[in-house]
Protein backbone atom coordinates (compact mmCIF):
# COMPACT_ATOMS: atom_id res chain seq x y z
CA UNK A 1 0.00 0.00 0.00
CA UNK A 2 1.50 3.30 -1.12
CA UNK A 3 0.46 6.82 -0.17
CA UNK A 4 1.18 6.79 3.56
CA UNK A 5 3.41 9.88 3.52
CA UNK A 6 2.59 13.57 3.11
CA UNK A 7 4.97 16.44 2.41
CA UNK A 8 8.15 17.12 0.45
CA UNK A 9 10.70 18.33 3.02
CA UNK A 10 8.65 18.35 6.23
CA UNK A 11 7.20 14.88 5.75
CA UNK A 12 4.71 12.92 7.87
CA UNK A 13 4.39 9.15 7.47
CA UNK A 14 1.65 7.39 9.45
CA UNK A 15 1.02 3.74 10.30
CA UNK A 16 -1.51 1.58 12.11
CA UNK A 17 -5.15 0.55 12.02
CA UNK A 18 -8.22 1.43 14.03
CA UNK A 19 -8.26 -1.89 15.91
CA UNK A 20 -4.57 -2.77 15.75
CA UNK A 21 -2.21 -2.51 18.71
CA UNK A 22 -1.35 1.10 18.00
CA UNK A 23 -1.20 3.92 15.50
CA UNK A 24 1.74 6.25 15.04
CA UNK A 25 4.00 8.11 12.71
CA UNK A 26 7.35 9.56 11.76
CA UNK A 27 7.98 13.25 11.12
CA UNK A 28 11.04 13.68 8.92
CA UNK A 29 12.67 16.95 7.89
CA UNK A 30 11.94 18.93 11.05
CA UNK A 31 14.81 21.36 11.75
CA UNK A 32 16.89 20.81 14.88
CA UNK A 33 16.59 23.05 17.91
CA UNK A 34 12.80 23.37 17.94
CA UNK A 35 11.43 23.30 21.48
CA UNK A 36 8.80 20.57 21.72
CA UNK A 37 6.03 21.21 24.21
CA UNK A 38 4.44 17.82 24.73
CA UNK A 39 1.62 19.38 26.79
CA UNK A 40 0.62 21.46 23.74
CA UNK A 41 0.71 18.44 21.44
CA UNK A 42 -1.42 16.47 23.89
CA UNK A 43 -3.91 19.34 24.15
CA UNK A 44 -4.26 19.27 20.35
CA UNK A 45 -4.95 15.53 20.46
CA UNK A 46 -7.56 16.08 23.15
CA UNK A 47 -9.53 18.29 20.76
CA UNK A 48 -9.89 15.33 18.36
CA UNK A 49 -10.21 12.60 20.98
CA UNK A 50 -13.35 10.41 20.89
CA UNK A 51 -15.64 10.23 23.92
CA UNK A 52 -15.22 13.91 24.85
CA UNK A 53 -18.97 14.63 24.62
CA UNK A 54 -22.31 12.95 23.92
CA UNK A 55 -22.13 14.29 20.35
CA UNK A 56 -19.21 12.13 19.22
CA UNK A 57 -18.11 8.49 19.21
CA UNK A 58 -18.09 7.05 22.74
CA UNK A 59 -14.91 5.07 22.16
CA UNK A 60 -12.85 5.87 25.27
CA UNK A 61 -9.31 6.48 24.09
CA UNK A 62 -6.88 8.64 26.05
CA UNK A 63 -4.81 9.15 22.89
CA UNK A 64 -1.65 9.57 24.92
CA UNK A 65 1.26 10.21 22.56
CA UNK A 66 4.65 8.62 23.27
CA UNK A 67 7.72 10.03 21.51
CA UNK A 68 10.37 7.44 20.67
CA UNK A 69 13.07 9.37 18.82
CA UNK A 70 14.12 12.73 17.41
CA UNK A 71 13.76 14.72 20.65
CA UNK A 72 16.50 15.25 23.25
CA UNK A 73 16.20 17.43 26.34
CA UNK A 74 12.96 18.88 25.01
CA UNK A 75 14.28 19.93 21.60
CA UNK A 76 14.33 18.38 18.16
CA UNK A 77 17.63 16.87 17.05
CA UNK A 78 17.01 17.10 13.30
CA UNK A 79 16.60 13.32 13.06
CA UNK A 80 13.26 11.58 12.38
CA UNK A 81 10.70 12.13 15.15
CA UNK A 82 8.91 8.84 15.82
CA UNK A 83 5.81 8.60 17.98
CA UNK A 84 3.18 6.03 18.91
CA UNK A 85 -0.38 6.13 20.29
CA UNK A 86 -1.66 2.85 21.72
CA UNK A 87 -5.22 1.68 21.07
CA UNK A 88 -6.62 0.91 24.51
CA UNK A 89 -10.39 0.64 24.00
CA UNK A 90 -10.94 -1.69 21.05
CA UNK A 91 -14.25 -3.53 20.73
CA UNK A 92 -13.62 -5.56 17.60
CA UNK A 93 -16.52 -7.94 18.31
CA UNK A 94 -18.90 -5.11 17.42
CA UNK A 95 -17.85 -5.64 13.80
CA UNK A 96 -17.85 -9.46 13.64
CA UNK A 97 -21.24 -9.60 11.87
CA UNK A 98 -19.88 -7.31 9.12
CA UNK A 99 -16.93 -9.53 8.19
CA UNK A 100 -18.31 -10.47 4.76
CA UNK A 101 -20.53 -7.45 4.09
CA UNK A 102 -19.63 -4.41 1.99
CA UNK A 103 -21.01 -1.48 3.99
CA UNK A 104 -22.54 1.32 1.88
CA UNK A 105 -20.20 4.29 1.28
CA UNK A 106 -17.35 2.64 3.21
CA UNK A 107 -13.97 1.53 1.86
CA UNK A 108 -14.75 -2.19 2.29
CA UNK A 109 -15.49 -2.98 -1.36
CA UNK A 110 -12.72 -0.88 -2.92
CA UNK A 111 -10.12 -2.20 -0.45
CA UNK A 112 -11.21 -5.79 -1.11
CA UNK A 113 -11.02 -5.36 -4.87
CA UNK A 114 -7.64 -3.58 -4.73
CA UNK A 115 -5.85 -5.59 -2.03
CA UNK A 116 -7.83 -8.83 -1.82
CA UNK A 117 -8.48 -8.19 1.85
CA UNK A 118 -10.17 -5.55 3.99
CA UNK A 119 -10.02 -4.94 7.72
CA UNK A 120 -13.68 -4.81 8.74
CA UNK A 121 -12.82 -3.86 12.35
CA UNK A 122 -13.63 -0.19 12.39
CA UNK A 123 -12.40 0.32 8.85
CA UNK A 124 -8.79 -0.63 9.57
CA UNK A 125 -6.43 1.71 7.76
CA UNK A 126 -9.39 3.62 6.28
CA UNK A 127 -10.58 4.59 9.76
CA UNK A 128 -10.56 8.23 10.82
CA UNK A 129 -8.55 7.05 13.84
CA UNK A 130 -5.48 7.48 11.61
CA UNK A 131 -6.03 11.25 11.73
CA UNK A 132 -4.76 11.35 15.32
CA UNK A 133 -1.29 10.90 13.81
CA UNK A 134 -1.89 13.89 11.57
CA UNK A 135 -2.78 15.97 14.62
CA UNK A 136 0.57 15.10 16.22
CA UNK A 137 2.49 16.01 13.05
CA UNK A 138 0.43 19.17 12.66
CA UNK A 139 1.05 20.17 16.29
CA UNK A 140 4.81 19.98 15.70
CA UNK A 141 4.33 22.08 12.56
CA UNK A 142 2.33 24.63 14.57
CA UNK A 143 5.20 24.97 17.04
CA UNK A 144 7.44 25.76 14.08
CA UNK A 145 4.96 28.30 12.71
CA UNK A 146 5.01 30.17 16.02
CA UNK A 147 8.51 31.35 15.07
CA UNK A 148 6.88 33.33 12.26
CA UNK A 149 3.74 34.32 14.19
CA UNK A 150 1.70 32.45 11.57
CA UNK A 151 -1.60 31.36 13.10
CA UNK A 152 -4.14 28.84 11.86
CA UNK A 153 -7.73 28.83 13.09
CA UNK A 154 -10.47 26.45 11.98
CA UNK A 155 -14.04 26.15 13.20
CA UNK A 156 -17.37 24.51 12.40
CA UNK A 157 -19.32 26.87 10.16
CA UNK A 158 -22.13 24.58 9.02
CA UNK A 159 -24.01 21.44 10.04
CA UNK A 160 -26.94 20.33 7.92
CA UNK A 161 -28.93 23.43 6.98
CA UNK A 162 -27.57 25.49 9.89
CA UNK A 163 -24.83 27.80 8.59
CA UNK A 164 -22.71 30.52 10.18
CA UNK A 165 -22.31 33.25 7.56
CA UNK A 166 -20.48 35.82 9.74
CA UNK A 167 -17.12 36.97 8.35
CA UNK A 168 -14.32 35.19 10.19
CA UNK A 169 -12.76 38.55 11.09
CA UNK A 170 -15.82 39.41 13.16
CA UNK A 171 -15.89 36.16 15.14
CA UNK A 172 -14.53 35.66 18.65
CA UNK A 173 -12.39 32.74 17.56
CA UNK A 174 -11.36 32.03 21.16
CA UNK A 175 -14.85 30.57 21.72
CA UNK A 176 -14.29 27.76 19.21
CA UNK A 177 -13.25 25.04 21.63
CA UNK A 178 -15.45 26.23 24.50
CA UNK A 179 -18.42 24.20 23.28
CA UNK A 180 -18.78 20.58 22.08
CA UNK A 181 -19.50 21.47 18.44
CA UNK A 182 -16.43 23.72 18.06
CA UNK A 183 -18.28 26.71 16.61
CA UNK A 184 -17.16 30.21 17.75
CA UNK A 185 -20.65 31.74 17.56
CA UNK A 186 -22.51 30.76 20.73
CA UNK A 187 -26.02 31.03 19.26
CA UNK A 188 -25.13 29.00 16.17
CA UNK A 189 -23.30 26.45 18.32
CA UNK A 190 -26.45 25.86 20.37
CA UNK A 191 -28.52 25.33 17.21
CA UNK A 192 -25.94 22.91 15.80
CA UNK A 193 -25.79 20.94 19.04
CA UNK A 194 -29.58 20.59 19.03
CA UNK A 195 -29.48 19.45 15.39
CA UNK A 196 -26.82 16.77 16.00
CA UNK A 197 -28.66 15.41 19.05
CA UNK A 198 -31.87 15.12 17.01
CA UNK A 199 -30.12 13.34 14.14
CA UNK A 200 -28.35 10.97 16.53
CA UNK A 201 -31.64 10.04 18.19
CA UNK A 202 -32.95 9.07 14.74
CA UNK A 203 -29.99 6.72 14.26
CA UNK A 204 -28.82 8.86 11.36
CA UNK A 205 -25.88 11.15 10.59
CA UNK A 206 -25.41 14.64 9.15
CA UNK A 207 -22.66 16.46 7.24
CA UNK A 208 -21.25 19.96 7.52
CA UNK A 209 -18.41 22.36 6.82
CA UNK A 210 -15.21 23.42 8.53
CA UNK A 211 -13.89 26.89 7.72
CA UNK A 212 -10.25 27.86 8.24
CA UNK A 213 -8.15 31.01 8.01
CA UNK A 214 -4.41 31.57 8.24
CA UNK A 215 -3.00 34.93 9.34
CA UNK A 216 0.42 36.64 9.20
CA UNK A 217 1.29 34.85 5.99
CA UNK A 218 4.51 35.85 4.23
CA UNK A 219 4.57 36.58 0.49
CA UNK A 220 6.07 33.94 -1.78
CA UNK A 221 5.05 30.50 -0.52
CA UNK A 222 4.01 28.03 -3.20
CA UNK A 223 5.20 27.08 -6.67
CA UNK A 224 3.43 28.32 -9.81
CA UNK A 225 2.71 25.06 -11.68
CA UNK A 226 1.95 21.68 -10.08
CA UNK A 227 2.85 22.63 -6.50
CA UNK A 228 0.55 25.63 -6.19
CA UNK A 229 -0.08 26.46 -2.54
CA UNK A 230 -3.85 26.14 -2.89
CA UNK A 231 -3.42 22.84 -4.77
CA UNK A 232 -1.39 21.40 -1.88
CA UNK A 233 -3.94 22.70 0.61
CA UNK A 234 -6.69 21.10 -1.46
CA UNK A 235 -4.89 17.74 -1.52
CA UNK A 236 -4.31 17.96 2.24
CA UNK A 237 -7.95 18.66 3.02
CA UNK A 238 -9.38 16.12 0.59
CA UNK A 239 -7.15 13.44 2.11
CA UNK A 240 -9.10 13.76 5.38
CA UNK A 241 -11.72 11.07 5.94
CA UNK A 242 -15.25 12.07 4.81
CA UNK A 243 -14.06 15.27 3.05
CA UNK A 244 -16.09 15.89 -0.11
CA UNK A 245 -15.17 19.40 -1.21
CA UNK A 246 -12.60 22.19 -0.91
CA UNK A 247 -12.86 25.86 -1.88
CA UNK A 248 -10.56 28.78 -1.10
CA UNK A 249 -11.11 32.50 -1.35
CA UNK A 250 -14.29 33.24 -3.30
CA UNK A 251 -14.51 29.55 -4.17
CA UNK A 252 -17.45 28.37 -6.23
CA UNK A 253 -19.19 31.74 -5.92
CA UNK A 254 -16.52 33.15 -8.29
CA UNK A 255 -18.21 31.29 -11.16
CA UNK A 256 -21.13 33.74 -11.07
CA UNK A 257 -19.11 36.95 -10.58
CA UNK A 258 -17.77 39.54 -13.02
CA UNK A 259 -14.06 40.11 -13.35
CA UNK A 260 -14.53 43.80 -12.64
CA UNK A 261 -15.86 42.88 -9.20
CA UNK A 262 -13.73 39.82 -8.50
CA UNK A 263 -10.34 41.40 -9.22
CA UNK A 264 -8.38 42.21 -6.04
CA UNK A 265 -7.12 45.75 -6.58
CA UNK A 266 -3.59 46.43 -5.30
CA UNK A 267 -3.03 49.32 -2.92
CA UNK A 268 0.10 50.72 -1.25
CA UNK A 269 0.14 51.56 2.45
CA UNK A 270 2.11 54.47 3.93
CA UNK A 271 5.02 52.16 4.69
CA UNK A 272 5.08 51.18 0.98
CA UNK A 273 3.75 47.72 1.79
CA UNK A 274 1.60 46.40 -1.05
CA UNK A 275 -1.79 44.96 -0.09
CA UNK A 276 -5.02 44.10 -1.86
CA UNK A 277 -8.22 46.08 -1.34
CA UNK A 278 -10.32 42.89 -1.37
CA UNK A 279 -9.34 39.27 -0.90
CA UNK A 280 -11.39 37.16 -3.29
CA UNK A 281 -8.09 35.41 -4.08
CA UNK A 282 -8.03 33.96 -0.57
CA UNK A 283 -4.44 35.04 -0.03
CA UNK A 284 -3.08 33.09 -3.00
CA UNK A 285 -2.45 34.33 -6.55
CA UNK A 286 -0.77 32.27 -9.26
CA UNK A 287 -0.38 29.48 -6.71
CA UNK A 288 1.79 31.74 -4.50
CA UNK A 289 0.86 33.43 -1.22
CA UNK A 290 0.46 37.21 -1.52
CA UNK A 291 0.63 38.08 2.18
CA UNK A 292 -3.12 38.39 2.74
CA UNK A 293 -5.05 35.97 4.95
CA UNK A 294 -5.60 32.55 3.45
CA UNK A 295 -9.12 31.28 4.02
CA UNK A 296 -10.94 28.19 2.81
CA UNK A 297 -13.84 25.81 3.47
CA UNK A 298 -13.90 22.02 3.64
CA UNK A 299 -17.16 20.14 3.15
CA UNK A 300 -17.70 16.82 4.96
CA UNK A 301 -20.29 14.20 4.11
CA UNK A 302 -22.59 12.53 6.64
CA UNK A 303 -20.76 9.68 8.42
CA UNK A 304 -21.42 6.45 6.50
CA UNK A 305 -22.00 4.36 9.65
CA UNK A 306 -25.66 4.93 10.45
CA UNK A 307 -27.53 3.11 13.21
CA UNK A 308 -30.39 1.97 10.96
CA UNK A 309 -31.06 -1.23 9.06
CA UNK A 310 -29.56 -1.09 5.57
CA UNK A 311 -29.32 -3.26 2.49
CA UNK A 312 -26.08 -4.20 0.78
CA UNK A 313 -24.27 -7.19 -0.73
CA UNK A 314 -21.73 -9.62 0.72
CA UNK A 315 -18.57 -11.07 -0.79
CA UNK A 316 -20.67 -13.68 -2.60
CA UNK A 317 -22.66 -10.87 -4.27
CA UNK A 318 -25.76 -11.86 -2.29
CA UNK A 319 -28.27 -9.24 -1.14
CA UNK A 320 -28.19 -8.90 2.65
CA UNK A 321 -29.73 -6.71 5.30
CA UNK A 322 -27.73 -5.60 8.31
CA UNK A 323 -27.49 -3.05 11.10
CA UNK A 324 -24.25 -1.48 12.25
CA UNK A 325 -23.28 -1.76 15.90
CA UNK A 326 -20.54 0.01 17.82
CA UNK A 327 -19.56 3.60 18.54
CA UNK A 328 -19.79 6.15 15.75
CA UNK A 329 -19.99 9.91 15.27
CA UNK A 330 -23.40 11.28 14.24
CA UNK A 331 -21.48 14.23 12.74
CA UNK A 332 -17.77 14.28 11.96
CA UNK A 333 -17.18 18.04 11.72
CA UNK A 334 -16.61 18.91 15.42
CA UNK A 335 -13.66 16.50 15.62
CA UNK A 336 -12.45 17.47 12.14
CA UNK A 337 -11.65 21.07 13.15
CA UNK A 338 -8.25 20.32 14.67
CA UNK A 339 -7.47 17.89 11.82
CA UNK A 340 -8.05 20.65 9.26
CA UNK A 341 -5.72 22.92 11.25
CA UNK A 342 -3.09 20.17 11.42
CA UNK A 343 -3.11 19.48 7.69
CA UNK A 344 -2.94 23.23 6.93
CA UNK A 345 0.05 23.55 9.27
CA UNK A 346 1.84 20.66 7.53
CA UNK A 347 1.38 22.34 4.14
CA UNK A 348 2.52 25.80 5.26
CA UNK A 349 5.60 24.51 7.10
CA UNK A 350 6.58 22.34 4.15
CA UNK A 351 6.43 25.35 1.82
CA UNK A 352 8.34 27.49 4.30
CA UNK A 353 11.12 24.91 4.29
CA UNK A 354 11.03 24.73 0.51
CA UNK A 355 11.55 28.49 0.47
CA UNK A 356 14.47 27.97 2.89
CA UNK A 357 13.24 30.66 5.27
CA UNK A 358 13.49 28.66 8.50
CA UNK A 359 16.08 30.06 10.90
CA UNK A 360 15.47 29.00 14.50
Amino acid sequence: MAGNSFGTIFKLTTFGESHGEAIGGIVDGCPSGLEIKESFIQSELDKRRPGQSALVSQRKENDKVHFISGIYEGKTTGTPIAFIIYNTNKKSDDYAHLKDIFRPSHADYTYFEKYGICDFRGGGRASARETACRVVGGAIAKLLLRKYKIKIHAYVSCVGNIELLTDYKKLNIENTFKNPVHCPDIKTAAEIEKCIKKIKKQGDTVGGKVSCFITNMPVGLGEPVFDKLHADLGKAMLSINAAKGFEYGSGFSASSMLGSIHNDIFIAEKNKKIRTKTNFSGGIQGGISNGEDIFFNVAFKPVASIMQEQQSVNKKAEIVKFKIKGRHDPCVVPRAVVIVEAMAALVIVDHLLRAQTINL
